[in-house]
Formats: C-alpha cells, sequence, structure tokens
C-alpha cells in the first residue's frame, strides 16, 4: 500500500504544471501586453488589435490589457519584461525590432539578452521606407542627392527607423537631408508633415500606407524586406557606395523580417509558452481580426517563435568588428 502510495504521489507532482496551465488557467485573470511606446504609434495598433482579439483563443478567456511603457526606443519596455515581469504566462510585451542592434552594439542602459526571452514570435514583417510630402518637386533618390538645402525629415530618435534608416542613407548613399528628432511617436511625426513643419518620415510601410494613399507622401526607397507594392522602389543597401555601408544596411534592416515581435519573460513555464504560441498563431489567421487589420491597413503575418529567436541570434553572430562599425553610426536614446 505504502509503495502504491508513493507512485500516486509521484504522478500528482508530475500533473501539477499540467493542471496548472490547463484548461482554466487564464479564466478569471489578466494578461498584459506591455508596448514599448507611447498610444497611437504602430506597436500600440498591433497590440490593441491582438487584444481584441487572443482572448477566445487562450483558455478561460482572459481580459487582456495593453500597458504603454515608452522610452529609450522601448529599451525600457524590454529591460522591465526581462528583469521585472514575472514569468508566470500573464505578461507579454511588444519592443521595438531593431533593439537586437542595441544588444549587438552593447547600448547603455540595455540590460536584456533576446535569446533569453521566451519567444512568442512576430505578427508582422515589413519594409522601412522613406517618404517625402508629395507637394515637393523631388521624385527620386538621384533628386535627394542633388537637391541644394537639405530635405527635413521628422524621427523619434536614434535606435528606430525613423532615425536610422535615413543617417544610413545620408552616410552611405549620399542624400541630403536634416534629420530632426525628439518627437515622441511615429503619429507626431505625421502631423508634423501634414503642419509642413518637416518634409518628410521614413519607418514601417504598414504605417506610411494610409498617408501614401491620401496623396500626402510618397515613398522614394525601401529596406530589403519587401511587400509587392512597393517591389519596384530601390533598396537602400544597393545604393550604397561602399562595402562597408552595404553591409551595415543590410544589417540594419534584417530584423524587419520580425517587424511587430512578442515575448514572454524568461524562465515563462513551457506550458503557458505553448499555450501562447498556439494562441498567436491561431489568431493571425482569425477572419474577424484580419477583417480589422484590413481596414486599419495594417499587414499581419505570422513568424513562428522558432524563426524570430534564429533570426535574433543570426544579427548577434555578428564579428566584434562589425558591432564596432555598426556602433558608430547607429546610436539609442530617446
Amino acid at each position: 500500500m505504502r509503495k502504491v502510495n508513493a507512485v500516486t504521489l509521484f504522478f500528482a507532482f508530475l500533473l501539477v504544471p499540467f493542471l496548472s496551465y490547463g484548461a482554466s488557467y487564464y479564466e478569471g485573470k489578466t494578461l498584459t501586453i506591455v508596448v514599448g511606446y507611447k498610444p497611437g504609434g504602430g506597436y500600440d495598433t498591433y497590440a490593441r488589435l491582438l487584444a481584441k482579439h487572443l482572448p477566445k483563443y487562450l483558455p478561460g478567456n482572459p481580459t487582456i490589457v495593453v500597458q504603454n511603457m515608452p522610452g529609450a526606443n522601448s529599451i525600457i519596455g524590454a529591460n522591465h519584461l526581462y528583469s521585472v515581469a514575472k514569468p508566470d504566462g500573464l505578461t507579454i510585451g511588444t519592443f521595438n525590432n531593431g533593439l537586437v542592434i542595441a544588444q549587438l552594439t552593447r547600448v547603455e542602459g540595455v540590460s536584456f539578452d533576446l535569446t533569453k526571452l521566451s519567444w512568442i514570435g512576430s505578427v508582422a514583417n515589413d519594409a522601412a521606407v522613406l517618404t517625402l510630402r508629395s507637394d515637393l518637386p523631388i521624385k527620386t533618390v538621384d533628386d535627394l542627392r542633388k537637391v541644394k538645402e537639405p530635405v527635413i525629415i521628422g524621427a523619434t530618435g536614434p535606435g528606430s527607423s525613423t532615425f536610422d534608416f535615413p543617417a544610413l542613407l545620408k552616410e552611405f548613399a549620399g542624400i541630403n537631408v536634416k534629420i530632426i528628432s525628439g518627437y515622441s511617436s511615429s503619429a507626431d511625426v505625421m502631423l508634423a508633415i501634414e503642419r509642413k513643419e518637416v518634409d518628410g518620415r521614413a519607418g514601417s510601410y504598414a504605417s506610411i500606407l494610409p498617408f501614401i494613399e491620401r496623396g500626402l507622401v510618397r515613398p522614394l526607397v525601401r529596406t530589403r524586406v519587401s511587400v509587392p507594392e512597393i517591389e519596384k522602389l530601390p533598396v537602400d543597401e544597393d545604393l550604397a557606395t561602399s562595402a562597408k555601408g552595404k553591409a551595415i544596411l543590410a544589417i540594419r534592416s534584417t530584423p524587419e523580417a520580425i517587424y511587430r515581435p512578442y515575448a514572454a519573460p524568461p524562465g515563462t513555464p513551457a506550458e503557458a509558452m505553448k499555450m501562447l504560441r498556439d494562441a498567436f498563431a491561431k489568431v493571425t489567421s482569425d477572419k474577424d481580426l484580419l477583417a480589422d487589420a484590413k481596414k486599419g491597413k495594417v499587414p499581419i503575418a505570422y513568424v513562428s517563435a522558432e524563426d524570430s529567436l534564429k533570426l535574433i541570434r543570426e544579427v548577434l553572430n555578428q564579428p566584434p568588428e562589425m558591432a564596432q562599425e555598426i556602433a558608430k553610426y547607429i546610436k539609442f536614446g530617446d
């Protein structure tokens, strides 16, 4: 009888994690999505779309809330996810896909290791584009190289595609621009364009698409990741005039294959991660979510946790000398 009880107790302990993260785990609970930017930008838009549709794919149909945690181009939010948030399956986060460059170049303030996060995947891949106001006479990259006075580009700050993309084009492709940074979100940059305070903006094609369709801005150049509508635009690394420039531009744009990444804190139990990954894979094919995404003109493309982590490791695997070169040109800040 004692042996039977011991065996029973042994299997009971094995079942504890399963029961803890079983069909009703999320019932009556709240799942928080930490967004590394303030409301109104692309990362926030995707998070709120997921908050609306994700609950039905999680056991127990939890409430989902979005917690905006802006600062240092989402380094603050990523640090919180890595070091502060509990690894209980109730907190996930989204952050600048370019933070892998911040880790590679050992940016001050980075306390996370992206390879140790519990990856869920990405809900989109996208190209960065440089756009200018349509009322300007500049229609090509060559025009932008030849203008006498610098064209003013609005940006949030170093470490974002709004800043780094045009800065690298200026350095390695000879475009004549002046970058004004300090805007608190990409939405604020677009407002500055509407007011003609600045002449253009770089950033996610999906985020800028509504303004392209309205005729407010026109795209001039893109990064290597593409979508059919902008396939014929010149690619930044092809415009670079040096091998070093081509390499740096290529590495900078590589993370755009996981443009809207999602992860949970390190050590989040495997059972919880399976539920989250399954839910993300399903919700990105959900007809209601896709209908809302189409209305909002935000493309959806699920990239698995495995593929996301593979890409992160690919970028972090650069030799030290390349990391040092990249650090000269790509900075991070508010």
